[in-house]
């Protein structure tokens, strides 16, 4: 049996617009959602943690998701 994330393009984007979680709690989700076979916007997702946390903070979210996959 295999468990995925759905609707991942809507759950990183709520977790990003909220401000009590952190780029570690997002970097979980968005390592979730690399490993999921649904369609995903990353364009729409990475521009939204562009906003909240600037480039590096891109960055750093894509590392720490790799690392956890």
């Amino acid at each position: 049996m295999t468990i995925e994330l759905c609707c991942c393009t809507r759950i990183l984007l709520d977790e990003i617009s909220n401000k009590q979680l952190h780029q570690r709690d997002v970097a979980l989700t968005y390592a979730l959602a690399l490993r999921s076979s649904e369609p995903k916007d990353w364009t729409v997702i990475n521009e939204a943690i562009i906003r909240r946390w600037s480039r590096s903070g891109l960055e750093r979210i894509k590392q720490m998701a790799w690392r956890m996959v």
